[in-house]
């Protein structure tokens, strides 16, 4: 039997071990994928420390995989052996819960998350259900496009749902592996694209990403500078910190939205008062379904929003997720499996 690379958890707190398989065949309503790259993502923290519910050891995490599919299973007619094809977080759905016959597939009942129900992108060749295969476009290379199914779905299909329009004021709390992609998505949709951060370190960064304006939250009141504004439509909070979520809620104008995508499980703080007499809103949102990913990195080769990246080789995968976790990377870290 051939044989592949891969990079697994065997059980929670260890570290990636690099062991030997044999490489699996797909099953019927399912291809096997040819790994090219695959992001490092914050969520794969759920593998290592063990912070998923009925989660199985050995496990191979990664949701943000490029690769070609080199295997078909049975019953599949519309994708072909050799074309390049993503995977993101939404590895899955199961067409028959209320949330699929609506064809809401991103809040199925029993969503699939690839890299945890069942082995990721750390691979040299992965297994995925056919329903989860997202279509690259050739515009983008596969260590471009990888981040994008995580980082760059949740933030370009967050924003296009908020309802705002053109010239409204959207700002991004946090410049970061999310942040520094919302920035962009913000000025591309025709926003008045604001950049909340700490200090000016990010300033030079931000406004080249296409902020119209930086707000240093050391130097100003970052409420009473949004205020100035005309309040914001949308604060796009994408640094998982509650308290600067918290803090920022009054800078939000008439009808405007606390958009939640820094993922924390400590609570937001917010009185009814300020939500009720200007009609706010806070408001989270999960990434994105396959077509919503198609979406996302076919607007990405449009408007070349390019993610900042660090790529790393699979032999390299402890350093590389630490890396990721201690928040020292710029700002997205891949793996190549060549």
């Amino acid at each position: 039997m051939s044989q592949m690379r891969v990079a697994q958890i065997n059980k929670a707190g260890a570290e990636f071990e690099l062991v030997s398989r044999g490489i699996p065949d797909p099953g019927p309503e399912q291809v096997r994928i040819r790994v090219a790259a695959c992001g490092i993502c914050h969520s794969d923290a759920f593998v290592v420390d063990g912070g998923f519910p009925g989660l199985q050891y050995p496990r191979v995490p990664g949701h943000e995989v490029i690769g070609t599919i080199d295997a078909l299973g049975d019953d599949i007619d519309h994708w072909q052996s050799g074309q390049r094809v993503g995977v993101g977080w939404h590895g899955g759905h199961c067409f028959s819960c209320e949330s699929c016959r609506s064809g809401d597939f991103v809040t199925c009942e029993n969503q699939q998350i690839c890299g945890i129900s069942y082995d990721g992108g750390y691979a040299e060749y992965m297994i995925a259900p056919v329903e989860a295969l997202v279509a690259i476009p050739e515009a983008l290379s596969s260590v471009e496009a990888a981040p994008l199914l995580c980082a760059g779905v949740t933030t370009y299909n967050g924003m296009r749902h908020t309802g705002a329009k053109a010239g409204d004021v959207v700002a991004i709390q946090g410049i970061g592996g999310l942040g520094h992609l919302a920035i962009q998505y913000a000025h591309a949709m025709g926003f008045h694209t604001v950049a909340l951060s700490r200090g000016t370190d990010k300033k030079d960064l931000a406004l080249e990403l296409g902020a119209d304006t930086y707000i240093d939250t050391e130097a100003e009141n970052a409420v009473e500078a949004l205020q100035k504004l005309g309040g914001a439509r949308v604060i796009v909070a994408t640094a998982p910190n509650p308290k600067l979520m918290s803090s920022v809620i009054d800078g939000l104008g008439v009808n405007g939205q606390l958009l939640v995508l820094g993922a924390s499980p400590e609570p937001i703080e917010v009185s009814p008062f300020q939500l009720l007499m200007a009609r706010r809103s806070v408001a989270g949102h999960p990434s994105g379904a396959p077509h919503d990913s198609e979406d996302t990195l076919n607007f990405s080769a449009l408007r070349d929003i390019k993610t900042r990246i660090e790529t790393y080789p699979l032999d390299e995968v402890n350093a590389a997720y630490k890396r990721m976790i201690e928040n020292e990377a710029r700002f997205r870290v891949v793996l190549t499996m060549a």
